[in-house]
């Protein structure tokens, strides 16, 4: 029968374990103490015959023969190898003991599912039960020898009361070369079905539920069957031995006590006795021994499985829950706590310590935080404070300067000024941020901050770069009120003729912008009765061939928004990613802007023929026009 212990360790002592090393029945000094006896035998030989019977040439190459084994014996890997294969063999102990069939859930449902408390439900509840404890009775003899000892033949678990003879006719007519141990399942199926058709299941869930039980003990039965068939790899089991097995043959020679007068190092101390050496052997083939006995469980050593034991007591207790306890209740009655909505079970003296712990309630319970760190913070300080610190990061004053002094393309300065004023309104619109003060609520930008929808195209792409501001009561235009050309689409012959026109109006308001600053805010509420906006996204045409040529800059109302000022720097406060915009269609090439005048033009760049390629400034992700 297994050692079971675990009563004598069940609470940690000073020494706990000790009381453990005493035991003989399943020790490790039952196990081992015959191979142990025969090293000794052997060392204590060789030492004796090294000792008295060599002469000194012979001893002098012994101790050099010696000398070598010890030196050499520590390459082979014992712990590695030995240790692997101890693990292996532990885990496949345990799932073996996990695979053996248990009828507790199978007679639960079958006491259950199937009705009838006369002669017949009595027959088939039980014939039904004792064709599962038979399929577990066939699978444990085919795999352990203790329960084939028990039953060595078929007459025998006839005569045990398993099967009839009249289903051991039937067995034996079943020709088959493999295991028969799923015949009796198949039994069972089948009375199960038949039990259907008499109404004694009641619906067909019932019975689903009857027949996967089944299956599920039948399962374990095969699966005790393959870990029978299929064993550790041999070669495995075979070079753990032998590295054991060699290993110690090599110590015998190798572990000698030579003698000091030759001044060999290590060989100070003449001991007779290899203390170390037999504690080492100890250790390691009994670690051997241990997987040499857990390898197969069901043969009859201390710790092997009490297979025995488990068909008395599954036949047994599988047969009570459907026959003698099936419809037997017990009457039904109030219990003590009744009208207790805390019900409290008593307490020993012996165990009344518990109630002085308290419940626990979990890791985070007993935690304390500062009452400042208790309040809710509102969304828009917590915006600014965002704002703040992104403001102060070290990087990014050296990357504001950058975008400043770097060269723009005509295609790049086309889509990220244009995401640059829907961002700005966006951020116009928002708790941290002025509301828009035009007078038209159909103005295009507005409904841009007002949760209308953006151009097509945002949304798409994360990553292009676009600039905010900081919260400044300027006199400037802001970058959102930039009116784009509205007659683009009438370039034609007039591209001299709007050229000249807006020479004039730029002139005329250079002089607005200075009279807008000295105003302050009068800038803001006439900012809407400037031109009736058009759309920040000019609308897409195929470029002619003249077009191309000829010269067509883009018309701003505003300069003060395009034009390098000192003061503008100043007001460059972060960068946040934004989608970029799809263009499908070619940018018209807009050629040099005269340098008349004393501030040069922020969008005027010089266009090429060849293909550009727009280049987004955080991510470097690159758009190709034609």
């Amino acid at each position: 029968m297994t050692v079971t212990y675990t009563a004598r360790v069940a609470n940690a002592r000073f020494c706990g374990f000790s009381k453990l090393l005493l035991a003989w029945k399943g020790s490790i000094y039952k196990v081992l103490y015959k191979e142990f006896l025969a090293f000794f035998a052997m060392y204590t030989a060789i030492s004796i015959t090294y000792r008295f019977f060599l002469s000194d040439d012979q001893k002098r190459y012994f101790e050099k023969l010696a000398i070598y084994c010890n030196h050499y014996a520590s390459l082979i890997p014992m712990s590695f190898v030995l240790g692997f294969y101890v693990t292996l063999v532990v885990n496949r102990w345990w799932n073996q003991y996990t695979s053996i069939p248990l009828p507790d859930r199978l007679m639960c449902v079958l006491s259950g599912g199937l009705q009838g408390s006369d002669e017949r439900g009595r027959l088939l509840r039980r014939t039904m039960m004792r064709y599962a404890s038979l399929s577990a009775l066939l699978i444990l003899r085919s795999v352990s020898t203790a329960v084939f000892k028990r039953f060595p033949t078929m007459d025998h678990v006839v005569e045990a009361g398993f099967m009839t003879r009249e289903e051991r006719k039937k067995f034996e007519g079943l020709h088959s070369p493999y295991n028969k141990y799923w015949i009796p399942c198949v039994w069972f199926t089948n009375l199960a079905a038949v039990a259907r058709g008499e109404g004694r299941v009641k619906d067909d869930h019932t019975l689903k539920l009857l027949l996967e039980e089944l299956n599920a003990f039948r399962g374990k039965c095969s699966m005790l069957f393959h870990y029978d068939m299929i064993s550790v790899p041999l070669v495995y089991t075979q070079v753990v031995t032998l590295a054991v097995y060699s290993f110690f043959l090599v110590c015998l020679i190798g572990r000698q006590f030579l003698d000091p007068r030759q001044g060999y190092p290590g060989h100070d101390l003449d001991l007779y006795v290899p203390i170390f050496t037999l504690l080492q052997f100890f250790f390691y083939a009994g670690w051997l021994k241990v997987a040499e006995q857990l390898i197969n469980p069901f043969g009859e050593d201390d710790d092997d499985f009490e297979t025995n034991w488990l068909i008395d007591r599954n036949f047994q207790v599988s047969m009570m829950a459907v026959d003698e306890m099936y419809g037997d209740l017990p009457m039904m009655e109030r219990d003590r706590y009744w009208n207790d909505s805390n019900p409290r079970p008593p307490y020993t003296a012996a165990t009344l310590f518990v109630l002085r712990k308290p419940s626990f309630q979990g890791s985070t319970f007993d935690m304390a935080i500062p009452k400042e760190e208790m309040h809710f913070q509102h969304l828009e300080d917590i915006a600014e404070n965002l704002e703040e610190s992104g403001s102060r990061h070290p990087n990014m004053a050296l990357f504001n300067r950058l975008l400043n002094a770097a060269p723009s393309p005509t295609g790049f300065m086309g889509g990220a000024l244009r995401r640059t004023s829907a961002q700005l309104q966006r951020l116009r619109h928002s708790p941290s941020i002025d509301q828009c003060t035009s007078d038209d609520d159909d103005n295009e930008s507005c409904k841009i901050g007002k949760g209308g929808s953006l151009p097509s195209g945002l949304g798409q792409e994360t990553q292009s770069t676009v600039c905010s501001f900081r919260e400044e009561k300027s006199a400037r235009t802001p970058l959102i009120d930039i009116q784009f050309g509205s007659e683009q689409e009438k370039r034609g012959g007039q591209a001299a003729v709007n050229q000249g026109k807006q020479r004039k109006g730029r002139d005329g308001r250079d002089d607005e912008e200075s009279q807008t600053r000295e105003e302050g805010e009068k800038t803001e509420s006439t900012r809407g009765e400037i031109h009736t906006p058009v759309s920040i996204l000019p609308p897409p045409q195929q470029p002619s061939r003249e077009t191309l040529v000829s010269s067509t800059p883009i018309t701003s109302h505003d300069p003060s928004a395009f034009l390098f000022h000192p003061a503008a720097h100043s007001s460059l406060e972060h960068c946040s990613s934004q989608p970029i915009i799809n263009q499908n269609k070619a940018v018209p090439a807009i050629p040099k802007p005269p340098f008349g005048v004393n501030k040069m033009s922020f969008l005027t760049v010089p266009s090429y023929n060849e293909p550009q390629r727009f280049r987004s400034v955080s991510m470097g992700s690159e758009l190709t026009g034609s």
